[in-house]
């Protein structure tokens, strides 16, 4: 695999800032743009990049860092501070999202607000302030996340007790993800900024893997490859966004999802 990684996709001495680098599918995406040759700044809430990077070993070319993106000063700080050290990145994928795990009737109009502020506010705050650097350097390619539930509802069977259904507000905001890149595909191209989403579909994490089994079958037989997604499975896809093997590729929503919404 290394190998083909390495002739089909080459991101040697590019710098990629990874958010939200230290989760489930930011680890795998974080490991893989390492091995094609990336150097890569990984940033998450309080320690978990650094534990990450520490744990893995990944200290030569990955370097750890913290913020909170659903604070807007700070993301402002954070872009100019690190563009100072490090220069205008290459590229920047944003896996960062918010959720409350509510049920529909329980969730409350301060609840529903604050999802989308941390998932789509945060998520326009930090591109604008990334994108418009790389629009100074006429060049950089732009990977935010939504999710297959913000093109198709849950399937209400899969989610049987004690599961509980994906909840409205983050289906919601994947949705107004989808379309976010398909307008900053638009304001930049002429730059040469390029802004794609990736579209995961069943990737729960070990956990849930681990302790709710009936819950993967489910989920397996939703898909008509008949099994869940593997998190390396999510960052060829990211990695070929950000590389020149898809240079005359804007504004487009790749669904990594096994088919599950072919039908």
């Amino acid at each position: 695999m290394d190998k083909t990684n390495s002739e089909i996709i080459n991101l040697k001495d590019k710098y990629i800032w990874v958010f939200g680098g230290a989760g489930h599918l930011g680890k795998a995406t974080v490991i893989f743009l390492k091995s094609v040759g990336a150097k890569v700044l990984c940033v998450d809430l309080e320690t978990r990049a650094e534990e990450f990077v520490k744990s893995t070993e990944l200290s030569l070319d990955v370097i750890p860092a913290t913020l909170d993106v659903r604070d807007g000063q700070a993301t402002k700080k954070f872009v100019a501070k690190h563009i100072s050290s490090l220069g205008v990145p290459h590229g920047y994928v944003n896996l960062t999202f918010a959720s409350t795990a509510k049920k529909l009737e329980e969730l409350s109009e301060a609840d529903f607000d604050a999802v989308n502020h941390g998932g789509l506010t945060s998520t326009f705050l930090l591109s604008r302030e990334i994108g418009l650097e790389m629009v100074k350097m006429g060049r950089g390619s732009i990977v935010l996340f939504s999710s297959m539930y913000g093109m198709v509802s849950p399937y209400p069977e899969v989610y049987k007790a004690p599961m509980t259904i994906n909840p409205i507000e983050y289906g919601v905001g994947k949705a107004g993800i989808v379309q976010m890149s398909r307008y900053l595909a638009v304001s930049w191209g002429k730059e040469n900024v390029r802004c794609n989403c990736v579209s995961p579909g069943p990737f729960p994490n070990l956990t849930v893997q681990r302790d709710y089994p009936d819950f993967i079958k489910r989920l397996s037989e939703k898909s008509p490859m008949g099994r869940i997604g593997h998190p390396t499975e999510i960052a060829g896809a990211v990695a070929f966004l950000l590389s020149d093997a898809s240079s005359y590729i804007t504004g487009q929503n790749l669904e990594v999802n096994g088919g599950w919404t072919c039908w």
